[in-house]
């Protein structure tokens, strides 16, 4: 029994195996090695650097058969987790590698929950400095928490990670906002002092944004851990979460080294030419190449993530303090960061139609053309205005535009960018515009520029659409006119077209109130509908029989039809039941568009109704669409809306890179015939006919060129007869 200890002991594999067949037979033995590894860890905490890969062995087999004895184990996990979060700093980077890849074990084993190994994990993210360790940990608990919601939500582990998110957001809000520029900052950049306090917040932001683009999250929790960090002093959490809303990623958000950097793909292609041509470098240049291509083409396409604005609580505090911040710190804020600040402030006004007046008057002073990036600065203000925005607001703006961007003394990019970005407001708030200041911007559509000519007309559309009144009357256009003699005027600030008939979600309340109705009596009840349509039944018999006494005395004559208006709709029958309220609301609220006039009036036309026929479908065709764009019209615009059609810019250097590439295309047949396209074996030309071809300048100092003018009379002789001793076998 004793050689078998002292064997077992000496080969933990051996031991641990056996263990897992047999645990109550060899539980002595196990109990020794538990024995020696509290000893060990008393020693380890003393001199970490002693005996260290003993250590690490004991405790990869006590997490291999924990399960076998989890009275004994119990405060194992626990032990692991205090030494990795206490003592992380004087342990080796094998050390913790091996703690965090057992506690892990531990988990898949169900020694320990999710929400063990979680609170384990997540403080390290922003301690650890090894990436490849830092990889494993995201993996860790990206997969952990997947695993966890993959059949139904796992409400339980979700609450306690996303209120462990929340406190690492919370630990650093208290700290001085610094900004990206300034005094404070290069105070702080210069005592060389790394600030800490973003980390945590920074991790918890990461996280939560990749648990939401994995489809893992997608509830308001987790769009407010993300809100919150929009608040926070630190500039790269702040940048990351605004970057969050705007659905765009920033290269500054990925702090962890493990993160691929931008490949250059010209210094790829540089290097393959200067390093040995392998095969193995052939694939791995094609596939660096196929990495920055997907790379380049995910960052063209930038789409705005609207599920998380939709889910933001409270929107109105959250865009006044968002606007309280960038007044604020405006001399602190560089001005990339206080665009992205806009950005997402005018979407959030834009999406819920809020009312932030001081935004407005905020904006006013970067509107100038020569303004840096004024094409992101005239986005983000169209976007803020909505049908809600008070146009005694709008009118300053509008008209700081028009001085600013539309006169002579400009280009006409510029003038086609102001009129764009007039209209886009306009069209959100068309009281914005004053009558005399929408006839001078017009005028511009008699311009030469193509562009200038678009927006003007673009302006002159819009309004012949929304408010044709403000327009001359020769500008109006005949449907606007027909529109204003039958009466037809835009309605006033403030004022809707359908009145409200209902509140939103009172059928989904009355349904409810009627399953807990059925489930105390046990009665089925029928829904109303089915109680309106048994109250209309035999509508059509008492209507006849009272017709019928009511025409006595009366002679029925026939009528022409030249008086008469009848419906378009065939649908339309005697015994017709009446139209319920929500259904003409409805058609109120779709300016118009009756589905069986547009239905008779295609009919009509497919039956060669004639012009008549085809105008009313014009017709109804323009107000369908005219509703599309209503409903479209708070959608978020790019900047290619306000610079509208311009000339071919100027290329960039990899475009003229391209454009040389796409030229030299099945070019090869005006290429030189020398070398390798001469020969039938692949080669380059040989040195004796490059030194045919070298300059006179380089050869006359070389040693065949001086050994030709000191020769003698007899090698000179020689030399003749050998060039045509060679000249007459040539010839034959």
């Amino acid at each position: 029994m004793t050689g078998r200890g002292i064997l077992l002991t000496a080969n933990l594999p051996q031991l641990q195996n056996l263990i897992k067949r047999d645990p109550d037979a060899y539980k002595e033995e196990f109990l020794q090695q538990w024995n020696h590894y509290n000893s060990s860890r008393e020693i380890f905490q003393i001199n970490p650097g002693d005996q260290a890969q003993h250590f690490r062995e004991l405790i990869t087999f006590i997490s291999q058969v924990a399960q076998c004895y989890p009275q004994e184990t119990a405060e194992f996990p626990s032990q692991l987790s205090t030494l990795l979060l206490e003592s992380h700093g004087s342990l080796t980077p094998d050390t913790r590698k091996t703690l965090v890849q057992n506690l892990v074990m531990l988990r898949n084993k169900d020694v320990i929950s999710s929400i063990q190994l979680l609170k384990s994990l997540f403080p390290l993210l922003p301690r650890t400095t090894s990436p490849s360790l830092r990889l494993v940990i995201r993996k860790t608990i990206l997969s952990d928490i997947r695993t966890a919601n993959l059949r139904t939500k796992n409400h339980k582990l979700n609450r306690a990670v996303q209120a462990m998110l929340f406190g690492m957001v919370e630990r650093g809000m208290d700290a001085e906002v610094l900004g990206d520029k300034g005094k404070l900052r290069a105070a702080a950049g210069s005592s060389g002092e790394r600030t800490t306090n973003g980390d945590d917040a920074m991790w918890a932001v990461i996280m939560t944004k990749e648990l939401w683009k994995k489809g893992i999250w997608t509830d308001a929790k987790s769009v407010a851990i993300v809100a919150l960090g929009c608040f926070h002093p630190a500039m790269k959490v702040q940048t990351a979460s605004i970057h969050f809303f705007l659905g765009s990623d920033d290269d500054q958000e990925n702090s962890d080294d493990e993160e691929e950097a931008d490949v250059d793909v010209k210094a790829l292609h540089h290097r393959r030419e200067i390093n040995k041509k392998t095969r193995s470098g052939d694939k791995k240049l094609r596939k660096q190449l196929k990495v920055a291509k997907k790379k380049k083409s995910k960052d063209d396409v930038v789409t705005p993530n609207f599920p998380a604005l939709q889910l933001l609580n409270d929107p109105q505090t959250f865009a006044e303090k968002l606007f309280d911040k960038l007044n604020r710190y405006d001399k602190r804020f560089s001005l990339d960061h206080k665009i992205l600040i806009m950005q997402l402030l005018s979407r959030v006004i834009g999406a819920h139609k809020l009312c932030v007046l001081g935004f407005y008057s905020y904006i006013v002073k970067y509107l100038t053309y020569h303004q840096l990036r004024i094409p992101a600065i005239l986005v983000a203000l169209a976007q803020a205005v909505h049908d809600l925005t008070p146009p005694d607001a709008l009118t300053p703006i509008v008209r700081k535009l028009a001085q600013e961007f539309v006169h002579p003394g400009v280009g006409s990019e510029v003038i086609a960018a102001g009129i764009n970005a007039i209209r886009e407001v306009c069209r959100r708030q068309p009281w914005a515009m004053e009558e005399d200041l929408l006839g001078d911007l017009v005028e511009y559509r008699k311009s030469r520029d193509k562009a200038v000519t678009a927006a003007a007309r673009g302006i002159l559309q819009l309004y012949r659409e929304v408010n044709p009144a403000m327009l001359k009357r020769r500008e109006r256009g005949k449907d606007a006119s027909m529109g204003l003699s039958v009466g037809r005027q835009p309605l006033p600030y403030g004022h809707s077209e359908g009145a409200a008939v209902d509140i939103a979600g009172l059928a989904l309340l009355e349904d409810h109130l009627r399953k807990l109705r059925e489930e105390e009596t046990g009665k089925v009840e029928e829904p109303e509908a089915e109680d309106d349509e048994a109250a209309w039944e035999g509508w059509d018999v008492e209507t006849d029989s009272e017709s019928d006494s009511e025409s006595e005395g009366w002679i029925d004559v026939e009528s022409d039809g030249d008086d008469l208006e009848m419906s378009d709709s065939e649908d339309e029958t005697l015994t017709k039941k009446p139209v319920p309220m929500e259904a003409e609301a409805q058609q109120n609220q779709n300016r118009g568009v009756d589905v069986g006039d547009h239905q008779a009036a295609t009919k009509a036309v497919e039956n060669g109704g004639g012009s008549r026929a085809k105008r009313k479908l014009a017709a109804l065709e323009a107000n369908k669409k005219a509703a599309e764009t209503d409903t479209s019209a708070n959608a978020f615009i790019s900047e290619s809306d306000i610079l509208g059609p311009r000339k071919k810019a100027k290329a960039d250097y990899a475009e003229r890179l391209a454009s040389i590439e796409k030229g030299r295309e099945g070019r090869e047949r005006f290429g030189s015939l020398k070398g390798k396209k001469k020969k039938a074996a692949p080669s380059s030309s040989t040195n004796r006919e490059k030194a045919r071809n070298k300059p006179v300048m380089m050869i006359l100092s070389s040693r065949a060129v001086r050994g030709k003018k000191k020769a003698s009379l007899r090698e000179k002789q020689q030399k003749l007869r050998a060039h045509i001793e060679r000249a007459k076998k040539a010839h034959h």
